[in-house]
């Protein structure tokens, strides 16, 4: 059975949406999102959008590994690893080198695994009932 969650009050105190502001959004100094940055950064969360993925993702955290070992703890085929990682390599998220036969991932930089952190963080409020912080 599929488990829904409400973002209605996500941050807000007592379960209130918070009031609306008529003031810019970060003022003057606002930082202006191109469409090219905002396009990747949506591809980059649709390539989270997937528990295999995170999953894969999150193996690959503080080690290098190859495609068997990552399908075991992603608890998934070895062919179905290797398709997300095909997909999570495209994305620029994980890289790969030949090692013999074998191909090894890792992880592509250090905001990979802090996007990863935030995002299971944040996921610990709605799953585990952790209250929300600044």
């Amino acid at each position: 059975m599929a488990r829904e969650h409400h973002l209605s009050s996500v941050g807000a105190p007592g379960g209130a949406l918070p009031s609306a502001s008529t003031e810019p959004i970060g003022g003057q100094h606002a930082e202006q999102l191109s469409p090219d940055r905002v396009d990747q950064a949506a591809a980059i969360h649709a390539m989270l959008a997937d528990p295999t993925r995170i999953r894969i993702l999150w193996a690959l955290r503080h080690t290098e590994s190859g495609v068997g070992a990552l399908a075991e703890s992603a608890g998934c085929s070895p062919t179905a690893a290797s398709q997300h990682l095909s997909k999570l390599r495209l994305a620029g998220l994980v890289q790969s080198r030949a090692e013999g036969t074998a191909r090894i991932y890792r992880l592509v930089g250090g905001h990979v695994v802090r996007l990863l952190t935030e995002s299971l963080a944040q996921a610990d409020h709605t799953v585990n009932g952790q209250p929300h912080h600044d």
